[in-house]
């Protein structure tokens, strides 16, 4: 029986606080040898990236790699866009959803998969409006503290 372990590279965490995720899915990601060197290094940042489906394809936009710090002239842009690697059913699915008003193709999660390979789990996004903001941070800080109160009463 097969273990998936994954190694983590890089994780969005702004795209919880500003987005409602309805779905997720695994792409990989067509990348050079001196970015997945420089991945390994655990370089990379996905705060403010998008996906695009343009052409019967999905595009990664403003993902930063950085150079591979050992390259040399194999060293490719940081921030250049990046082909997205699914199958044509789910790329149809996620052109028919982006048309949606409101929704947005998010990457929540860069990581390493156990055969060596760069996946992104790819998330289709509704962005929340500032009240839904406040309710999240207000039911987060009430369970935080129902979680306090039932410690302090077990000690």
């Amino acid at each position: 029986m097969k273990q998936t372990t994954e190694k983590l590279i890089a994780r969005n965490r702004r795209a919880f606080h500003d987005y409602e995720i309805l779905e997720t899915y695994e792409a990989g990601v067509e990348l050079t040898g001196t970015e997945v060197r420089s991945l390994r290094d655990n370089n990379c940042q996905l705060t403010d990236c998008f996906a695009l489906v343009r052409g019967g394809q999905v595009w990664l936009n403003n993902v930063h790699i950085p150079p591979y710090k050992n390259g040399n002239l194999n060293n490719v842009d940081p921030d250049r866009r990046r082909r997205l690697l699914l199958h044509k059913r789910e790329i149809r699915i996620l052109e028919e959803k982006t048309r949606e008003k409101g929704m947005a193709l998010v990457p929540v999660k860069l990581y390493f998969k156990h055969n060596a390979l760069v996946k992104l789990e790819l998330a289709v996004c509704r962005g929340k409006k500032l009240y839904d903001k406040r309710a999240a941070m207000a039911a987060r800080d009430a369970q935080r503290e129902i979680e306090r109160a039932l410690k302090a009463r077990s000690r």
